[in-house]
């Protein structure tokens, strides 16, 4: 019994004693997940301690209120609560890498990709030998890549492009074995292609593109048999053709463009690669011929050979490659200038997803394929100038319904323009310089409205200019040079302000130039040479102040050389060979910009300056004016008439001009007794009618405005703003042609005012990008109430608020405004506004720029209205006394209102400058600036400052901007120097947008700017 209870108790106090190890186990074991725990949060908030810039405020909520698995960005494991997974990307965070980022040792996926990080990658990383997905992309960060990555064993996806890494790619990243995706182009990375990553054998991705590779690739890369991208475009590698990679059978898409590769490509190629859908082999050094093998690649959709030294024909087996969308073969030496050498176009037509075909400066001959026209009607852009094809142009052109780009030029073609080109009303771009062309430039052409280059010149076209070209309102570029055309300056040119570049040279037009020439305010290159123009030149050309080059020689203008002194940007000046006489302006010698002017073979007179440009010989030609004197040595002109002479002139002059001066006086005081009378006169009538604070317009009646408006009916209501209602409505006056009636609200504080500051702002302010007043109305309701309404020109296209953020039937409208488009009405405004600021009798500051109120045309023309708040700025001219006419008080919109404002500033035109820059950043941002997105410090301009320069397409509006225009996709279709002019005009909308006044830059700079900007973009 003793031994049994022996047991008993040695049994009970070995479980005690198992009871009591297992407790203290676990209190060990949950004191030291606590301690790991406290790492893990520890680290994270060191990493938030390394960020300077949060402007979404993510990691705001990263603090003790909560547990850090629940924080932003953070997931942890079910069972350790351990950090596993943490996802910052696109947060817009700035700083750099916390080196205690290495301590999250749980860690499986890494995610701080699309931020503003800079300085290196942190050593630290390599201790995650968890980490599966490594993802820092789109950042600043420099340095070397951390040879020690390769600790990261379990890599799968390794994500570092677009960044400004240097040095050569760390050979130890070939031993990441389980590596499927590699990134790591768009830096500045150098050396050779490592041998080490023929051990990658998983390896499915690798983009090496945008960096200083060099060399050949070793045939180590035959054993990635994964791969099914390899990009390597635009590095310095060379060699024949990379070997290894007819191996890789899988691969899809192939980028080799923009290096130094040489050789014949194998005749089997597309057989080595038979799912390949992407070929990007252009801009080498390849030769042979085109191998006819590529049809075996039966899913290939783009095939881009371009600026290579391809030779003999295009293959007809292309045509049995159905996918196919997008071919290029400019650039290289293909065709043989035979009959048959455009023969494969007509196996093309069965490729009925076809939108690109391009065969330019190749040496393609035979007559023009009719095959052409049965092409995909998907074809978008067709390039085959620069070869040799003859013939017609078909009249069946027009089945190509969807075309944009229409490229024939330097070729042999003969016949007339067809008539059926007018059906294309999709073209962007029509180009048929340099061929043999005939007949009279179809009237048809009036109906491609979106036309926005056209090239006819040097041709053989005769007749005049058809009026219908007046309807094409967005043409830039206009070339019909070198031609028979004849009859007068086509008037409907002076129609198109859009135009910047106009080249009518070397032909028969004749007559004297309109007045209205200087209508052309977008214009920066005019070339009116070698005709038969005459009469004197119309000093309205003195108002193109875009104006670049100016070429009118080889005409018979006359008379004195018109005053041209506000043309600061104009570079070249040819007034050679007319009948112009008088002395040279002195203005010329303040045209600082100007490069070449000549003068020569006129009749000028008197002295050649020695300043300026006519201190340098080879910029100036004089010669051939008879009558001028001095100038410097190399001209070897007669020496002018001492002062003396000059004296002795005057001496006899002066009895005949005291004469005159009697004379003009007797006329002056006459005149003066003569207005006297006749103001008296028109002092009475105009008593008896109002004129709305001196604005001259017809008298209107309260019960016309009624009418017209089916007694300001609900149906007629078009919005509402700060101080009345807009109503559309039909006046029998205005020949059915609708308006738009403003009724002043005059229960609101201020608005009899906004009505007395519109009506004396727009007093005598006229302008193609202001809306136009018709008339106005100040009387008695039927109510006996007192009634105010201003009548405006109605414009089709509603304002630019509603095209850029209301919705239509479930979808944004926004995405129907094509980059262009925005750039048009950026320009449209900042002309307006160039307007009202320096070119105004009396300075206007409009005090209310906002989308709103920008008004569109029917022509997408963009017109600035409600100048409610606005405010003459006496203070520039001496009238102080028209600040009355202000509405005081009352000073803009917010979050487009300049901050100075907000502090008790006066109103200036600097105001304007911020409210259009701010503007200027919501056209192509698509924000608001007062975007819910935009709290506490953010706002939309540092949103833009984050994105620029290197992602900025992350931040423009819709996907489709230029694809709207092109038919393509954005990130396809836009070039890298495309994208630097959005660039540009950003960084305009922050100049503009300063915050204080004296950093914002002028108008005037504003307009000149983007119109360059819009012409680089297009060119």
């Amino acid at each position: 019994m003793k031994v049994h209870n022996t047991s008993v108790n040695l049994i009970f106090m070995l479980a005690l004693s198992a009871i009591i190890f297992l407790c203290w186990f676990n209190l060990r074991c949950n004191a030291a997940a606590a301690l790991r725990n406290e790492m893990d949060m520890r680290a994270l908030l060191e990493l938030k301690s390394y960020i300077t810039e949060d402007y979404f405020a993510t990691l705001d909520s990263w603090n003790g209120s909560s547990h850090f698995c629940h924080w932003p960005g953070v997931k942890c494991g079910l069972k350790h609560q351990r950090v596993t997974h943490l996802d910052l990307k696109g947060k817009r965070l700035a700083g750099s890498i916390s080196p205690h980022i290495g301590n999250l040792s749980f860690l499986k996926s890494l995610d701080l990709s699309d931020n503003s990080f800079r300085g290196e990658i942190p050593q630290g990383v390599s201790n995650l030998f968890r980490l599966q997905n490594l993802n820092m992309s789109y950042n600043f960060l420099g340095g070397e890549m951390p040879r020690n990555l390769s600790q990261c064993s379990k890599l799968v996806t390794l994500a570092l492009d677009h960044n400004s890494l240097v040095g050569q790619i760390p050979s130890e990243l070939g031993s990441l074995s389980e590596l499927t995706k590699l990134h790591l182009g768009s830096n500045d990375l150098s050396g050779s292609f490592p041998a080490s990553f023929g051990n990658l054998t998983y390896l499915q991705e690798l983009g090496l593109s945008y960096n200083q590779l060099k060399g050949e690739l070793p045939d180590s890369v035959s054993r990635m048999r994964s791969l099914t991208l390899i990009d390597l475009s635009v590095n310095r590698l060379s060699g024949a053709f990379p070997p290894p990679l007819y191996n890789l059978s899988s691969l899809k898409r192939i980028g080799l463009s923009y290096n130094y590769f040489s050789g014949n490509l194998r005749s089997n190629i597309g057989v080595a690669f038979p799912k390949a859908e992407k070929i990007n082999w252009g801009m080498n050094l390849f030769t042979g011929t085109f191998p006819d093998s590529f049809a075996n690649a039966s899913n290939l959709q783009i095939l881009d050979l371009p600026g290579n030294n391809f030779t003999g024909n295009v293959p007809a087996s292309l045509g049995n490659v159905q996918n196919l969308r997008w071919l290029n073969v400019n650039g290289n030496q293909l065709g043989s200038d035979e009959p048959d050498n455009m023969n494969f176009i007509s196996s093309l037509t069965n490729c009925s997803n076809l939108q690109y075909l391009l065969l330019a400066h190749n040496h393609f001959g035979g007559m023009f394929p009719n095959s052409v026209t049965n092409l995909s009607t998907q074809l978008m852009g067709l390039h085959m100038g620069q070869n040799r094809i003859q013939g017609n142009i078909p009249k069946e052109i027009s089945n190509l319904v969807n075309l944009n780009i229409l490229y024939l030029q330097e070729n042999r073609l003969t016949g007339s323009i067809p008539a059926s080109i007018g059906i294309l009303s999709n073209l962007g771009t029509l180009d048929l310089d340099s061929n043999r062309l005939t007949g009279e430039i179809p009237s048809s052409i009036g109906n491609i409205t979106r036309l926005l280059y056209l090239y006819l010149s040097g041709n053989a076209l005769n007749g005049t200019v058809p009026p219908s070209l007046g309807n094409c309102k967005q043409l830039l570029r206009l070339y019909i040079g070198e031609n028979n055309l004849s009859g007068t300056m086509p008037g409907k040119l002076l129609s198109l302000s859009s135009l910047a570049h106009v080249n009518l040279s070397y032909n028969s037009f004749m007559g004297s130039l309109p007045m209205e020439i200087g209508d052309l305010k977008n214009i920066a290159g005019f070339d009116l040479s070698y005709n038969n123009f005459s009469g004197m030149i119309p000093s309205t050309i003195g108002k193109c102040l875009v104006l670049e080059s100016l070429y009118m020689q080889d005409n018979s203008f006359e008379g004195a050389i018109p005053y041209l002194a506000d043309l600061q940007n104009l570079r070249e000046l040819d007034l050679s060979k007319n009948n112009l006489s008088g002395e040279i302006p002195p203005w010329t010698l303040n045209l600082s910009s100007l490069l070449y002017l000549n003068l020569s073979h006129n009749n000028l007179e008197g002295e050649v300056p020695i300043q300026g440009i006519f201190s340098n010989a080879t910029a100036l030609e004089v010669e051939g004016n008879p009558k001028l004197c001095g100038g410097i040595q190399e001209f070897d002109l007669p020496p002018c008439l001492n002062q003396e002479n000059h004296r002795t002139k005057r001496k006899h002059l002066t009895p005949l001009l005291t004469v005159i001066i009697s004379v003009i006086s007797v006329a002056a005081v006459a005149c003066f007794l003569i207005s006297v009378f006749f103001i008296k006169r028109s002092r009475k009538r105009r008593d008896a009618t109002s004129t709305f604070g001196h604005l001259t317009f017809p008298m209107i009646t309260y019960k016309e405005l009624h009418d017209a408006t089916n007694g300001f009916s609900s149906d007629k209501l078009l919005g509402s703003g700060s101080f009345g209602t807009v109503y559309k409505g039909i006046l029998r006056s205005s020949n059915e042609n609708p308006v738009a009636v403003k009724v002043l609200n005059l229960q609101r504080h201020g608005a009899s005012k906004s009505f007395t500051a519109e009506c004396q702002a727009l007093r005598n302010i006229r302008h193609r990008n202001l809306v136009k007043v018709i008339t106005a109305c100040s009387s008695i309701d039927y109510k006996g109430n007192n009634f105010k309404a201003i009548v405006y020109q109605f414009m089709e296209n509603g304002s630019l608020e509603e095209w850029l953020h209301q919705e239509s039937e479930g979808q944004i409208q926004c995405n129907s405004l094509n980059i262009l488009q925005r750039l048009n009405i950026a320009i449209d405004v900042a002309s307006a506004l160039h307007y009202l600021h320096h070119q105004c009798e009396i300075p206007v500051a409009h005090c209310d720029l906002k989308p709103s109120n920008i008004l569109l045309d029917d022509n997408m023309i963009a017109h600035v209205s409600d100048f409610g708040l606005a405010r003459l700025m006496p203070s520039f001219s001496g009238e102080s006394n028209l600040n009355q006419f202000s509405s005081l008080g009352i000073q803009g919109t917010i979050g487009y209102a300049p901050p100075e404002y907000g502090m008790g500033a006066e109103v200036a035109i600097t105001g304007d400058l911020y409210s259009y820059g701010i503007l200027l950043l919501e056209i192509f941002t698509g924000k608001m600036p007062t975007d819910k997105l935009f709290e506490d410090n953010m706002n939309l301009r540092l949103f833009v400052k984050l994105a620029l320069p290197d992602r900025i397409m992350d931040i423009v509006d819709g996907s489709d901007l230029y694809g709207e225009m092109t038919g393509g996709n954005a990130y396809e279709i836009i070039s890298s120097e495309q994208i630097k002019c959005v660039v540009n005009i950003l960084q305009l909308g922050l100049a503009c947008s300063a915050e204080t006044p004296e950093e914002r830059i002028n108008m005037e700079h504003v307009h000149r700017e983007l119109i360059t900007i819009r012409d680089r973009f297009l060119k």
